[in-house]
Parts: C-alpha cells; sequence; structure tokens
C-alpha cells in the first residue's frame, strides 16, 4: 500500500478526497488520493494537469473508466437511441403452455461463449484504464449461423452460453464479483442472427425463487438495424415465458431458469437483451458534462467530486440551489436524494435523471424549490460496480447499502464520504428530507419505505407517512401508498434510511420503482418505460413543494398553490385523523371481545389460540417484502 500526502477540498465545508486526471477535471478542485499499487501498475494514476475538455474530442471525455485488472473489455463504445413506445407496452399474459427446458451441462451442447474468470481472484487487488483488451469470437466456418455473443463491455453481465440447437441456446449470467451470488441484472450483445426464425434463450442461473417474470414482465430487446432506420429504441420482447426452478441445483443451492422465445427483426442485425433499460457510468458522465456546459445550469448546480471508488472512479455530488441574494442563505434547508447503490437497478437512475432535468429547468416550481432548498445529489454512488455489470455488490463483494453503520472509509469510500456529508449538512442547516432510490425485482408499482416510530408524536406536518401520500395522489397511475411501509426491522438498520433517520432525519425513506410496472388506473398491467421512470423523479419534486406549502417551509408562493397543497393536506389530516380513530375503535372491541371470550371459556379449558377478532388484524403492521 502506497500512501501520497492528502489534501482535501472543502466544498459546502465537505472534505472530498479528489483525482485530477479525470473527466471533467477543469470543473473540479484539485488534491491527491491514496493509492492502492500492484507490483506492475497503480489504480490510479499520479496527479497531473486537469485536462481542458473543449480542447479534447468527444471520446476522450468518457474515456477514463477504471476496470479491475483482470477485466476484458472491447473497445467498441456501445451506446443507444432514448425511444419512447407510443403505446404502454402491455405485460405478458401467460397460456399455460410454455415449455421448461432442462438444464443442460456442457457436454450435451456446444459452449460458444465463455467470460473471463472474473472471479478467479478472491478480492479486488488493483484497477487499469479500460481494462484488458481482448479477441473478438471468431466464426470456425464461414456460413456458420451460430449466434455470436459479447457481454465484455461497461454494464454488461454473461458469463457463459452453450449452443443446445440451431434455434436454442443455454446462458448463464456472471455472479457478482468476488461473491458466488447475486444473479440477477444481464445485458448482453448478440449478432449473426437470421430474421424471422424462432430462437430460445434460456438463463439457468437465478436464485430468486419470486421474481416479476412470473408476473408479467418481459426481456428488452434493442436492434441496432431499427434504430438506425427507424429510430425505434428498447422495446418489450418474447413469447412462452416462463421463470420456474430448474435440474441445476447443487450444494444445497436452489436455482431458477427464465425462458423465452422471439424473432430477430433482421437478419446479420447486432442486437442486444437487458432486463431494464441500462443507464452506465458514462452516461453519467456524458450527461454531467453537459451541465457543466449549460451557461445557465452551471450557475446554480455545483458538481463536486464527493471521493473515488475502490477502483479509482469518480463519485460525483451535485449541489443545487440558486444563488443566494441576501445573507438568509442558512435558512434554507436541505434535501438529501441519492441513488445507484445497486447497480443492477438501473430504473433508479432514471427517476434520478428525471428529478435532475425538472429541478435543473426553468419552470416556476423549479426555481421555487432552488430559492427555498439546498439540493445536494449524489447520483451514483456505486459506480465500480455499474461499471462491471454487477446485480448488488461493490468491489468489496458487500452490499454498500448495509454500511451505512460502518466505519470501513478504505472499504466503503463512497458510503463513508456521503454520511460525512449528510452530517456536515446537519451541522450547517436541517435536512428537510433524505431519500435513497430503488428498484424492486419482485414488486409492482412505485412506493416508499419511510421510519415509524410506534408512538409518533409529531403533528401532520411532521409525520412519515405525509409525503408518500402525496406522492401517491400526484401519480396516482404508478405510485401505491398502500404498498409502502414504515416499520423498521433490525435487518435493515444498516440501511441509509434507517441510519439518516437514526441521525435525526424524520423524513427518511427509500424509494422503490419496480422493474416491471404497474397494477393502478389506467397503467394496469402495463411495463414502466424511461419516460414513466423519468416522471416519477418529476412527480418527487412536485410533492415535495406540496408537502412544503402548508409546512411553512416555502415562502413567495403564487397563491393557486396554495389552494393544490390545501387539497392534499385535508385529505392528509382525514387520513391520519381515521386512521387514529380506527386504532382506538378496535382497541376498544379487542378489549371488549377478549373479556368477552374470558366469560365464555369454561374454567377447565385453556385456550391454545389468542381469538381472533373480526375486522382485525392479528399483526398491524404487515411485513415488507424487501427493503433494498
Amino acid at each position: 500500500m502506497k500512501t501520497l500526502p492528502n489534501s482535501f477540498v472543502t466544498e459546502a465545508s465537505q472534505q472530498c478526497a479528489v483525482l485530477t486526471n479525470s473527466v471533467c477535471a477543469h470543473l473540479f478542485p484539485r488534491a491527491n488520493q491514496i493509492l492502492l499499487s500492484s507490483g506492475l501498475e497503480t489504480v490510479v494514476p499520479h496527479p497531473q494537469e486537469p485536462q481542458n475538455l473543449d480542447d479534447s474530442s468527444p471520446t476522450s471525455q468518457f474515456s477514463l473508466v477504471y476496470w479491475p485488472h483482470q477485466c476484458e473489455v472491447i473497445r467498441d463504445r456501445i451506446e443507444h437511441i432514448d425511444w419512447i413506445p407510443t403505446i404502454p407496452e402491455p405485460l405478458y399474459t401467460p397460456t399455460g403452455l410454455e415449455m421448461m427446458p432442462m438444464y443442460q451441462t456442457p457436454d450435451k451442447g456446444t459452449v460458444i461463449y465463455l467470460g473471463e474468470e472474473a472471479n478467479k481472484n478472491s478480492c479486488f487487488m488493483y484497477s487499469r484504464v479500460r481494462g484488458l483488451c481482448p479477441l473478438k469470437q471468431i466464426l470456425h466456418q464461414k456460413g456458420d449461423n451460430t449466434l455470436i455473443f459479447e457481454a465484455r463491455f461497461e454494464s454488461g453481465n454473461l458469463q457463459k452460453v452453450i449452443k443446445v440447437n440451431e434455434f436454442e441456446y443455454q446462458l448463464t449470467l456472471r455472479t457478482d464479483l468476488y461473491t458466488s451470488r447475486h444473479t440477477q441484472w444481464y445485458y448482453f450483445q448478440v449478432s449473426n442472427m437470421q430474421a424471422g426464425m424462432p430462437y430460445r434463450f434460456t438463463i439457468v442461473n437465478f436464485t430468486n425463487r419470486n421474481s416479476l417474470y412470473k408476473r408479467g414482465l418481459r426481456p428488452l430487446l434493442y436492434s441496432e438495424a431499427d434504430a438506425k432506420e427507424h429510430k425505434v429504441g428498447w422495446r418489450r420482447t418474447g413469447s412462452e415465458i416462463k421463470y420456474y426452478k430448474n435440474n441445476a441445483g447443487q450444494d444445497g443451492r436452489q436455482y431458477f431458469s427464465l425462458t423465452w422465445t422471439f424473432q430477430f427483426p433482421h437478419d446479420l442485425d447486432t442486437c442486444y437483451f437487458a432486463h431494464c433499460y441500462p443507464y452506465t457510468y458514462s452516461n453519467l458522465q456524458e450527461y454531467l458534462v453537459a451541465v457543466s456546459k449549460d451557461a445557465v445550469k452551471s450557475t446554480f448546480c455545483k458538481i463536486h467530486i464527493l471521493c473515488h471508488s475502490l477502483a479509482g472512479n469518480i463519485v460525483y455530488v451535485l449541489t443545487i440551489t440558486n444563488p443566494l441574494k441576501s445573507d438568509k442563505g442558512t435558512e434554507r434547508k436541505a434535501v438529501i436524494l441519492t441513488a445507484r447503490v445497486h447497480p443492477g437497478e438501473t430504473n433508479s437512475s432514471w427517476i434520478m435523471k428525471g428529478f435532475l432535468d425538472y429541478i435543473l429547468g426553468d419552470s416556476g416550481t423549479a426555481q421555487l424549490l432552488r430559492d427555498n432548498f439546498v439540493f445536494k445529489v449524489v447520483p451514483m454512488l456505486n459506480p465500480d460496480g455499474v461499471i462491471v455489470g454487477n446485480h448488488r455488490c461493490s468491489l468489496t463483494g458487500q452490499d454498500l447499502n448495509r454500511k451505512y453503520r460502518s466505519y470501513g472509509k478504505k472499504c466503503y469510500p463512497s458510503i463513508w464520504y456521503t454520511r460525512n456529508m449528510i452530517k456536515r449538512v446537519m451541522g450547517e442547516r436541517d435536512i428537510f428530507l433524505y431519500c435513497d432510490i430503488h428498484g424492486h425485482n419482485r414488486k409492482q408499482n412505485v412506493f416508499m419505505y419511510g421510519c415509524e416510530r410506534k408512538q409518533q408524536a409529531k403533528g401532520p406536518y411532521m409525520h412519515p407517512r405525509v409525503f408518500p401520500l402525496l406522492l401517491s395522489k400526484s401519480c396516482p397511475d404508478k405510485f401505491s401508498f398502500t404498498d409502502c411501509r414504515f416499520r423498521v426491522r433490525k435487518n435493515k438498520e444498516g440501511t441509509g434510511r434507517v441510519v439518516m433517520w437514526k441521525m435525526g432525519i424524520n423524513n427518511s425513506y427509500t424509494l422503490e420503482a419496480s422493474m416491471c410496472g404497474s397494477k393502478l388506473g389506467c397503467r394496469q398491467s402495463t411495463h414502466f418505460n424511461m419516460k414513466d421512470l423519468e416522471s416519477i423523479g418529476q412527480h418527487f419534486c412536485d410533492a415535495l413543494l406540496n408537502y412544503c406549502l402548508h409546512n411553512k417551509e416555502v415562502r413567495k408562493v403564487p397563491p393557486q398553490a396554495f389552494s393544490l397543497a390545501s387539497v392534499h393536506l385535508t385529505i392528509i389530516e382525514s387520513n391520519l385523523k381515521n386512521k387514529q380513530t380506527n386504532k382506538q375503535t378496535n382497541k376498544k372491541k379487542n378489549q371488549k371481545n377478549q373479556k368477552k371470550t374470558e366469560n365464555t371459556t369454561p374454567h377447565h379449558i385453556t385456550p391454545t389460540h389468542k381469538p381472533i377478532i373480526s375486522g382485525t388484524r392479528a399483526c398491524p403492521e404487515e411485513p415488507c417484502l424487501h427493503v433494498s
């Protein structure tokens, strides 16, 4: 371990480790960083003079992406166009005739793709820019119609492919690096296809028993030919979709398969399949460069480096607020947003993009929010995991959303610096709300997890159920208040929302968006698309403003804004009042029925079960199925 002299920069009084020879380096203050070194090469190069992006080509602006040293990375830059289907895409409806192909051992087929042995090392050692350059797959015979697979690009995930027959292929996903677990995210390229033929893909090493593929989720397909000729991007595909337990279990572990059939739209096209809409680290960098070069947005959005990841990739933090017109800036409360702690939950980045598009816009609501709040935004907490195509972990092989109580600064830098930044902000101003954005792989709709004590003494304005309820009123066809949970479970005490809540942030949430779609209103039984996900970020801003109006957090508000908030506040107060009344009524009924049961039970009989009270649940809180 080699250490350079430490220097730090102050950004809103927060110490941030900075490396200067990085993308957008001229935008950020300079400092040195601890280097992890191997005998042959270092994780990150020594600091040098900052690049001037205006004098460099667009490609070079996004070239510094650090990979674990053993990862092979193709040099082609993968790009996709944004496209929204004209009508919502329906979920798949099972016919009952779907096949369940058996797991095929390699000796019963031909292995045509085998990813690098990324997990041959037990832990992360060091990184290099762009990784190793691999050789492309070469066909052995001219005219061979075997599909060509590739996933050695940013966020790609595919470990092995076996050709079962001419049109059937068995796929194995790569586990998160330096683990033997977490197979959910997939993203890979296919070429050398024949149009109109009935292909079948079967992914054989999922580990979750429950899956949204059982509820109609369909894989995503992207065709480069359609993108070029028809401006059509990612779209849902697949028939005969089935998710089932297979016969590949070993060492007591059960595996599940996802199988589907489809047809390629063009001969000899280049296509991609993905679990959800990809959003890479390079996508984020490109977005931030555009913001930094915008003469207007750059006046109220300051982009700084929070820290560097284990591999040396930048973790960005944005400070968004309108310039002060007086010395009353400390009256502005803070709102903290983070996303992408789990790399495979790409929908969280699309929600974050929607939020940033809105809050950086010129609408009256955006300007009003910037006038009254200081937004601290960490758009990608786990860039290393995003780059290598992990589903859940960082390069430590650990779930970062269980490490907010950890003081492992070197192992979990983004978590340590985020928590430290929030502590700094709390010393300067009140924090009105904290929200960590996630994707959910087992439930439909959008919903929130919050934190609530059994005896919530706060008034309705500070009640943790208020903001989720407002968000549900803002987008009733996507956000479900009834799916929200506010119970603090013991096994979630290391998560961001619980740690921030215990630090004193009353409105501390996890926002969850389904990888699938909605069960609500006119969007029932349809998939979420990119526009839907971005709209959640926009509705988040609307709900925040409505929440603040009657909480007297916002000044200089147009009269019409108050009328809208008044309606929402009335609904909230009514809901909270009804909830309290129902609890009191149920309590009295429970006591009365229990007393009646005791009087009618013979003395020589001991009841073996508690009496079931009609109209009440034995457990007042439903268990949350999953909290990221």
